[in-house]
């Protein structure tokens, strides 16, 4: 993959399926990304995400670069406008404002749609994440000290939330 200077975002879709999960394995092989250990399959993905807050970054040849999707924190009423993301980028293309483009996309969809609270977890070790949401506007709520094991290891997770100021 070459670096990626020139992408577009545009909305997730069924054609990007392989290449997000592709993606969305890298982070889980480098270990400080997710508590998860496999990629799950395409509809498992695609039925968890919220359609209208699913963006993905092109390369000129409509490869994928990143992703970014939410999902619902509760079916309360009380937390309709509160998701919780994700948000990864190929490796190969890091360092190039893909993140932050797909961080900046979130936020139009989810306020566009009255949503008040991005939220996510974060692992400490995860620095790249920390200041890429910190730059974003995120702001660390809280340690969830030692919320679940990864890999037989006890691991810390960072809570961390947007709260817009639009809505």
């Amino acid at each position: 993959m070459s670096p990626a200077d020139e992408y577009r975002l545009t909305t997730m879709a069924t054609e990007h399926a392989g290449q997000i999960l592709t993606i969305y394995r890298l982070g889980i092989d480098e270990g400080n990304a997710t508590f998860e250990t496999t990629a799950p399959g395409w509809e498992e993905f695609d039925t968890a995400k919220l359609p209208e807050h699913r963006h993905v970054a092109l390369d000129a040849t409509g490869r994928v670069l990143g992703w970014v999707a939410a999902v619902p924190v509760s079916d309360r009423c009380a937390y309709a406008g509160v998701v919780e993301h994700s948000v990864y980028v190929h490796p190969d293309a890091r360092g190039h404002g893909i993140g932050a483009a797909l961080l900046r996309e979130l936020i139009r969809s989810t306020e566009a749609a009255g949503i008040w609270t991005i939220q996510s977890g974060v692992f400490p070790e995860n620095t790249a994440s920390l200041a890429l949401h910190q730059k974003a506007g995120f702001r660390v709520i809280g340690t969830r000290e030692r919320i679940g094991r990864h890999h037989g290891v006890w691991r810390d997770v960072l809570l961390i939330e947007r709260r817009s100021p639009a809505v």
